[in-house]
Protein backbone atom coordinates (compact mmCIF):
# COMPACT_ATOMS: atom_id res chain seq x y z
CA UNK A 1 0.00 0.00 0.00
CA UNK A 2 1.58 3.36 -0.97
CA UNK A 3 2.12 5.91 1.13
CA UNK A 4 2.90 8.96 -0.30
CA UNK A 5 1.76 10.90 -3.75
CA UNK A 6 2.68 13.01 -5.79
CA UNK A 7 -0.09 15.13 -7.26
CA UNK A 8 0.57 16.58 -10.68
CA UNK A 9 -1.31 20.13 -12.22
CA UNK A 10 -2.42 18.01 -15.35
CA UNK A 11 -4.71 15.97 -13.11
CA UNK A 12 -2.64 13.20 -12.45
CA UNK A 13 -1.77 11.69 -8.84
CA UNK A 14 0.91 8.83 -8.73
CA UNK A 15 1.24 6.92 -5.88
CA UNK A 16 5.17 6.25 -4.16
CA UNK A 17 6.87 5.40 -1.30
CA UNK A 18 8.10 7.70 1.09
CA UNK A 19 11.48 7.72 2.21
CA UNK A 20 11.53 11.20 4.16
CA UNK A 21 8.03 12.49 5.40
CA UNK A 22 6.20 15.83 4.85
CA UNK A 23 3.84 17.82 2.48
CA UNK A 24 4.71 20.40 0.59
CA UNK A 25 4.75 21.81 -2.91
CA UNK A 26 7.08 23.64 -6.16
CA UNK A 27 7.73 23.55 -9.32
CA UNK A 28 8.34 20.15 -11.11
CA UNK A 29 11.85 19.84 -13.19
CA UNK A 30 13.91 17.04 -13.56
CA UNK A 31 17.80 16.28 -13.63
CA UNK A 32 19.75 14.03 -16.45
CA UNK A 33 22.74 13.58 -13.97
CA UNK A 34 23.74 10.31 -13.08
CA UNK A 35 26.29 11.44 -11.09
CA UNK A 36 26.57 14.85 -8.14
CA UNK A 37 23.00 14.06 -6.27
CA UNK A 38 25.04 15.80 -3.25
CA UNK A 39 25.37 18.91 -5.61
CA UNK A 40 22.02 18.98 -7.38
CA UNK A 41 20.49 18.45 -3.90
CA UNK A 42 22.23 21.50 -2.47
CA UNK A 43 22.62 23.87 -5.36
CA UNK A 44 20.77 26.87 -4.51
CA UNK A 45 19.05 27.28 -8.09
CA UNK A 46 16.62 24.34 -7.18
CA UNK A 47 14.74 26.70 -4.24
CA UNK A 48 10.96 26.28 -4.60
CA UNK A 49 11.32 23.26 -6.79
CA UNK A 50 10.44 19.37 -6.60
CA UNK A 51 13.47 17.57 -8.16
CA UNK A 52 12.92 14.21 -10.00
CA UNK A 53 16.57 12.31 -10.78
CA UNK A 54 16.06 10.75 -14.49
CA UNK A 55 18.92 8.20 -13.75
CA UNK A 56 17.45 5.56 -11.35
CA UNK A 57 19.83 4.98 -8.25
CA UNK A 58 20.68 7.87 -6.26
CA UNK A 59 22.80 7.51 -3.59
CA UNK A 60 24.73 4.55 -4.59
CA UNK A 61 28.01 6.40 -3.30
CA UNK A 62 26.97 7.88 0.17
CA UNK A 63 26.58 11.72 1.68
CA UNK A 64 29.81 13.77 1.68
CA UNK A 65 29.39 17.48 3.58
CA UNK A 66 32.44 18.39 1.19
CA UNK A 67 30.27 18.02 -1.94
CA UNK A 68 28.19 20.14 -0.89
CA UNK A 69 27.48 23.26 -2.85
CA UNK A 70 25.39 25.01 0.00
CA UNK A 71 24.82 24.65 3.94
CA UNK A 72 21.55 22.52 3.35
CA UNK A 73 19.38 21.12 1.06
CA UNK A 74 17.80 23.52 -1.35
CA UNK A 75 14.42 21.46 -3.26
CA UNK A 76 11.36 21.40 -1.39
CA UNK A 77 11.39 17.99 -2.31
CA UNK A 78 12.74 14.87 -4.22
CA UNK A 79 11.67 12.15 -6.36
CA UNK A 80 13.86 8.99 -7.71
CA UNK A 81 13.48 5.44 -8.62
CA UNK A 82 15.28 4.36 -6.08
CA UNK A 83 16.61 6.23 -2.86
CA UNK A 84 19.14 4.51 -1.01
CA UNK A 85 18.99 5.04 2.82
CA UNK A 86 21.98 7.67 3.05
CA UNK A 87 20.34 10.21 1.04
CA UNK A 88 16.77 9.13 2.33
CA UNK A 89 18.23 9.56 6.06
CA UNK A 90 20.14 12.92 4.88
CA UNK A 91 16.63 14.26 3.28
CA UNK A 92 14.35 13.21 6.43
CA UNK A 93 17.09 14.88 8.66
CA UNK A 94 16.92 18.23 7.03
CA UNK A 95 13.11 17.98 7.07
CA UNK A 96 13.08 17.94 2.90
CA UNK A 97 10.14 15.19 1.57
CA UNK A 98 11.71 12.66 -0.52
CA UNK A 99 9.53 9.88 -2.24
CA UNK A 100 10.68 6.98 -4.78
CA UNK A 101 9.34 3.91 -6.13
CA UNK A 102 7.21 5.71 -8.56
CA UNK A 103 8.24 5.77 -12.70
CA UNK A 104 10.47 8.62 -13.38
CA UNK A 105 10.54 7.93 -16.44
CA UNK A 106 6.76 8.80 -16.72
CA UNK A 107 7.62 11.97 -15.11
CA UNK A 108 10.57 13.32 -17.36
CA UNK A 109 8.57 12.23 -20.35
CA UNK A 110 5.48 14.71 -18.83
CA UNK A 111 7.45 17.57 -18.02
CA UNK A 112 9.39 17.34 -21.38
CA UNK A 113 6.41 17.20 -23.14
CA UNK A 114 4.37 19.84 -20.99
CA UNK A 115 6.83 22.21 -19.33
CA UNK A 116 7.62 22.47 -15.69
CA UNK A 117 4.47 22.26 -13.80
CA UNK A 118 2.93 22.45 -10.48
CA UNK A 119 4.04 19.95 -8.03
CA UNK A 120 2.03 18.27 -4.58
CA UNK A 121 3.88 16.23 -2.76
CA UNK A 122 2.49 14.55 0.70
CA UNK A 123 4.57 11.48 2.13
CA UNK A 124 4.22 9.40 5.43
CA UNK A 125 1.82 7.16 6.98
CA UNK A 126 -1.00 9.95 7.42
CA UNK A 127 -0.33 10.92 3.98
CA UNK A 128 -3.42 11.25 1.60
CA UNK A 129 -3.82 11.80 -2.38
CA UNK A 130 -6.07 14.76 -1.16
CA UNK A 131 -3.05 16.27 0.63
CA UNK A 132 -1.01 15.92 -2.71
CA UNK A 133 -3.59 17.71 -4.83
CA UNK A 134 -4.58 20.65 -1.98
CA UNK A 135 -0.67 21.25 -1.74
CA UNK A 136 -0.29 21.64 -5.56
CA UNK A 137 -3.29 23.62 -5.79
CA UNK A 138 -1.14 26.39 -3.34
CA UNK A 139 1.74 25.75 -5.69
CA UNK A 140 2.99 29.62 -6.99
CA UNK A 141 4.30 29.95 -10.62
CA UNK A 142 8.67 30.98 -10.41
CA UNK A 143 7.64 34.47 -11.07
CA UNK A 144 5.61 35.10 -8.06
CA UNK A 145 8.86 34.51 -6.02
CA UNK A 146 9.14 37.99 -6.09
CA UNK A 147 12.15 37.85 -2.77
CA UNK A 148 13.83 34.17 -3.77
CA UNK A 149 16.92 35.79 -3.52
CA UNK A 150 16.38 36.48 0.58
CA UNK A 151 15.91 32.54 0.59
CA UNK A 152 19.34 31.39 -0.77
CA UNK A 153 22.08 34.61 -0.35
CA UNK A 154 23.83 35.70 2.71
CA UNK A 155 22.83 38.27 4.48
CA UNK A 156 26.00 40.40 5.80
CA UNK A 157 28.74 41.03 3.17
CA UNK A 158 31.88 37.80 3.92
CA UNK A 159 34.73 37.81 2.66
CA UNK A 160 36.94 34.16 0.78
CA UNK A 161 40.47 35.27 0.84
CA UNK A 162 42.71 33.46 -1.21
CA UNK A 163 46.85 32.62 -0.86
CA UNK A 164 47.75 35.75 -3.34
CA UNK A 165 44.89 37.84 -3.61
CA UNK A 166 45.66 39.42 -7.15
CA UNK A 167 42.47 40.41 -7.70
CA UNK A 168 39.33 41.77 -5.75
CA UNK A 169 35.94 40.41 -7.04
CA UNK A 170 32.50 41.84 -6.15
CA UNK A 171 30.08 38.98 -6.50
CA UNK A 172 26.45 39.39 -6.05
CA UNK A 173 25.05 36.02 -4.17
CA UNK A 174 21.88 35.71 -5.73
CA UNK A 175 22.37 32.08 -4.96
CA UNK A 176 26.14 31.13 -5.36
CA UNK A 177 27.30 27.86 -5.88
CA UNK A 178 29.93 27.13 -3.35
CA UNK A 179 32.39 25.81 -6.09
CA UNK A 180 31.60 29.26 -8.12
CA UNK A 181 33.90 30.88 -4.66
CA UNK A 182 36.54 28.39 -4.66
CA UNK A 183 36.85 28.64 -8.50
CA UNK A 184 37.83 31.78 -7.86
CA UNK A 185 40.16 32.31 -4.47
CA UNK A 186 42.17 28.99 -5.79
CA UNK A 187 43.27 31.44 -8.55
CA UNK A 188 43.92 34.41 -6.80
CA UNK A 189 41.08 35.98 -6.25
CA UNK A 190 39.71 37.31 -2.91
CA UNK A 191 36.34 37.42 -3.60
CA UNK A 192 33.56 39.63 -1.52
CA UNK A 193 30.17 38.20 -1.27
CA UNK A 194 27.89 40.61 -0.80
CA UNK A 195 23.72 39.59 -0.20
CA UNK A 196 21.66 39.61 -3.89
CA UNK A 197 20.04 43.51 -2.88
CA UNK A 198 23.48 45.20 -2.09
CA UNK A 199 23.42 48.74 -2.92
CA UNK A 200 25.88 50.50 -5.50
CA UNK A 201 27.18 51.52 -3.02
CA UNK A 202 27.97 48.19 -1.12
CA UNK A 203 29.79 47.47 -4.31
CA UNK A 204 31.53 50.80 -4.61
CA UNK A 205 33.37 49.97 -0.48
CA UNK A 206 34.62 46.95 -1.59
CA UNK A 207 36.34 48.52 -4.51
CA UNK A 208 36.32 45.48 -6.63
CA UNK A 209 38.57 44.84 -9.83
CA UNK A 210 35.42 43.04 -11.41
CA UNK A 211 31.74 42.54 -10.75
CA UNK A 212 30.46 39.20 -10.66
CA UNK A 213 26.87 38.12 -10.50
CA UNK A 214 26.42 34.36 -9.25
CA UNK A 215 23.64 31.81 -9.97
CA UNK A 216 20.28 31.35 -8.53
CA UNK A 217 17.16 30.46 -8.54
CA UNK A 218 13.84 31.94 -10.26
CA UNK A 219 12.79 34.47 -12.69
CA UNK A 220 15.35 37.20 -12.92
CA UNK A 221 13.30 39.68 -13.33
CA UNK A 222 12.92 39.96 -9.86
CA UNK A 223 16.22 40.89 -8.95
CA UNK A 224 15.74 44.59 -9.48
CA UNK A 225 18.56 44.94 -7.17
CA UNK A 226 21.07 43.00 -8.35
CA UNK A 227 20.37 44.87 -12.33
CA UNK A 228 20.08 48.42 -10.75
CA UNK A 229 23.78 47.57 -9.78
CA UNK A 230 25.00 46.40 -12.91
CA UNK A 231 23.51 49.25 -14.65
CA UNK A 232 25.75 51.78 -12.30
CA UNK A 233 28.97 50.20 -13.04
CA UNK A 234 28.55 48.54 -16.39
CA UNK A 235 31.55 50.07 -18.65
CA UNK A 236 33.09 51.31 -15.49
CA UNK A 237 34.21 47.98 -13.98
CA UNK A 238 34.33 44.47 -15.68
CA UNK A 239 31.04 42.77 -15.37
CA UNK A 240 30.96 38.32 -15.35
CA UNK A 241 28.08 36.11 -14.58
CA UNK A 242 27.33 32.61 -14.91
CA UNK A 243 23.39 31.17 -14.95
CA UNK A 244 21.42 33.44 -13.60
CA UNK A 245 24.19 36.13 -13.63
CA UNK A 246 24.18 36.38 -17.09
CA UNK A 247 19.96 36.81 -17.54
CA UNK A 248 20.63 39.66 -14.92
CA UNK A 249 23.49 41.16 -16.78
CA UNK A 250 21.53 41.08 -20.16
CA UNK A 251 18.21 42.25 -18.97
CA UNK A 252 20.11 45.00 -16.98
CA UNK A 253 22.11 46.41 -20.14
CA UNK A 254 18.77 46.43 -22.60
CA UNK A 255 18.17 42.66 -23.15
CA UNK A 256 15.34 40.21 -22.26
CA UNK A 257 14.93 36.91 -20.80
CA UNK A 258 12.25 34.40 -20.45
CA UNK A 259 11.19 31.15 -19.33
CA UNK A 260 11.94 28.06 -20.83
CA UNK A 261 9.30 25.04 -21.50
CA UNK A 262 11.37 22.64 -18.97
CA UNK A 263 14.99 24.53 -18.60
CA UNK A 264 18.51 22.69 -19.26
CA UNK A 265 19.46 20.47 -15.81
CA UNK A 266 21.96 18.20 -15.97
CA UNK A 267 25.90 17.34 -16.62
CA UNK A 268 25.85 16.07 -20.72
CA UNK A 269 24.84 19.65 -22.25
CA UNK A 270 26.89 20.32 -25.49
CA UNK A 271 27.94 23.73 -26.15
CA UNK A 272 29.39 25.33 -29.28
CA UNK A 273 31.59 28.21 -29.22
CA UNK A 274 31.25 30.18 -32.27
CA UNK A 275 34.87 31.76 -32.28
CA UNK A 276 36.47 28.35 -32.20
CA UNK A 277 34.21 25.88 -33.45
CA UNK A 278 34.66 23.61 -30.26
CA UNK A 279 32.07 22.03 -28.56
CA UNK A 280 32.51 21.33 -24.78
CA UNK A 281 30.22 19.33 -22.99
CA UNK A 282 28.58 21.39 -19.54
CA UNK A 283 26.88 21.20 -16.23
CA UNK A 284 23.47 23.21 -16.31
CA UNK A 285 21.24 24.30 -13.92
CA UNK A 286 18.28 27.03 -15.09
CA UNK A 287 14.40 27.41 -16.28
CA UNK A 288 15.41 30.78 -17.94
CA UNK A 289 17.12 32.15 -20.89
CA UNK A 290 18.17 35.01 -22.84
CA UNK A 291 15.84 35.96 -25.23
CA UNK A 292 17.14 39.48 -26.58
CA UNK A 293 20.93 40.24 -25.94
CA UNK A 294 20.76 43.75 -26.14
CA UNK A 295 24.55 44.65 -26.83
CA UNK A 296 26.51 41.87 -26.06
CA UNK A 297 27.50 39.72 -28.71
CA UNK A 298 26.59 35.50 -28.38
CA UNK A 299 29.60 33.82 -28.15
CA UNK A 300 28.32 30.30 -27.53
CA UNK A 301 25.35 28.24 -28.28
CA UNK A 302 23.58 25.01 -26.88
CA UNK A 303 23.76 22.81 -29.83
CA UNK A 304 20.43 20.66 -28.52
CA UNK A 305 18.00 23.85 -29.30
CA UNK A 306 20.48 26.95 -30.54
CA UNK A 307 19.46 28.89 -27.06
CA UNK A 308 22.22 30.88 -25.53
CA UNK A 309 25.17 29.99 -23.32
CA UNK A 310 27.93 32.40 -23.90
CA UNK A 311 27.87 36.36 -23.90
CA UNK A 312 30.37 39.04 -24.22
CA UNK A 313 31.39 42.72 -25.30
CA UNK A 314 34.78 43.99 -25.62
CA UNK A 315 33.70 47.67 -25.31
CA UNK A 316 31.74 46.70 -22.30
CA UNK A 317 34.37 44.09 -20.66
CA UNK A 318 31.60 41.73 -20.10
CA UNK A 319 31.68 38.03 -20.14
CA UNK A 320 28.93 35.38 -18.95
CA UNK A 321 28.13 31.82 -19.15
CA UNK A 322 24.45 30.14 -18.94
CA UNK A 323 25.96 26.96 -17.73
CA UNK A 324 27.96 26.68 -15.10
CA UNK A 325 31.87 25.88 -15.70
CA UNK A 326 32.81 25.24 -12.01
CA UNK A 327 31.38 21.80 -13.30
CA UNK A 328 30.69 20.26 -9.95
CA UNK A 329 30.80 17.55 -10.31
CA UNK A 330 31.79 17.85 -13.99
CA UNK A 331 32.93 17.09 -16.60
CA UNK A 332 35.51 19.92 -16.34
CA UNK A 333 35.56 21.25 -20.09
CA UNK A 334 35.03 24.75 -19.26
CA UNK A 335 37.01 25.60 -16.26
CA UNK A 336 38.91 28.03 -18.44
CA UNK A 337 36.07 30.58 -17.61
CA UNK A 338 37.32 32.12 -14.46
CA UNK A 339 40.65 32.32 -15.85
CA UNK A 340 39.11 34.67 -18.43
CA UNK A 341 37.86 36.44 -16.39
CA UNK A 342 40.72 37.37 -14.14
CA UNK A 343 42.38 37.89 -17.08
CA UNK A 344 39.55 40.48 -17.67
CA UNK A 345 39.88 42.15 -14.48
CA UNK A 346 43.66 42.64 -14.69
CA UNK A 347 43.84 43.91 -18.65
CA UNK A 348 41.02 46.07 -17.17
CA UNK A 349 43.11 47.47 -14.48
CA UNK A 350 45.89 47.46 -16.85
CA UNK A 351 44.42 49.67 -19.65
CA UNK A 352 43.25 51.95 -16.89
CA UNK A 353 46.49 52.38 -15.46
CA UNK A 354 47.93 53.10 -18.99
Amino acid sequence: MSDAYIALADGRVLEARARAPGRTRGELVFTTAYTGYEESLTDPSYAEQVLTFSYPLIGNYGVRTERFESESVQPRAAIARELTDDVADWLAEEGVPAVDHVDTREIVTTVREEGAMACGIAAGPDATPEDAVEEMEACKPMSDHVDIGAQVSVTEPTVHESADGDVDVALLDCGAKGSIISSLTERGADVHVLPYDATPEDVAAVDPDVLFVSNGPGDPENFVAAQEVVDEFAGDLPLAGICLGQQVITSALGGSTEKMAFGHRGVNQPVKDLRTDKVVMTTQNHGYTVADTGPLEVTQVNVNDDTVEGLDSEELDVITRQYHPEANPGPHDSLGFFDEVLDLATSSRRVAAD
